[in-house]
């Protein structure tokens, strides 16, 4: 049962820290000097991560834990 439990942390921090860095480069997108985009753009791009951040939270049970801050680490 310990190991079901080590590899889930090491894959959820690995997978959580890859989807923030993703996130973060999605976010550069809206630096006008180098992109052009409409406001339907980005509703498009928010719709779908909503979306799919919802059906990850409807998987796991609504969590009230914000993660804020760098970096993401369970906690043991």
């Amino acid at each position: 049962m310990r190991d079901k439990r080590k590899k889930f942390i090491e894959l959820a921090e690995k997978r959580v820290e890859t989807t923030i860095d993703k996130l973060r480069l999605i976010g550069n997108l809206s630096d006008n000097r180098y992109y052009d985009y409409t406001n339907e753009d980005v509703k498009q791009i928010l719709t779908a991560l909503t979306e799919e951040l919802d059906s990850v939270k409807q998987k796991f049970g609504h969590s009230k834990k914000n993660h804020k801050g760098k970096g993401f680490k369970l906690e043991v």
